[in-house]
């Protein structure tokens, strides 16, 4: 496997590589993003229980109080 190297950036979702390239379609590319471009990302991670057996514990019951409540 043969390797060429060859810089571009990146507008609006497209990789625009050098003027001057190109390269057939279906061409299979690899692309490195130095770290000083990398944005930092949150990730917010949805919550597990750790033992799934357990989800009963957490069973609500819904008691209905009188249709008149004083209020």
């Amino acid at each position: 496997m043969s390797v060429a190297t060859f810089e571009g950036v990146v507008e609006d979702g497209q990789i625009r590589l050098e003027s001057g390239v190109r390269l057939p379609d279906h061409t299979r590319v690899y692309v490195l993003v130095p770290e000083a471009g990398m944005a930092q990302v949150a990730r917010v991670a949805t919550p597990r229980l750790a033992h799934p057996e357990q989800a009963g514990d957490f069973r609500m019951d819904i008691v209905e109080g009188p249709a008149d409540a004083g209020v």
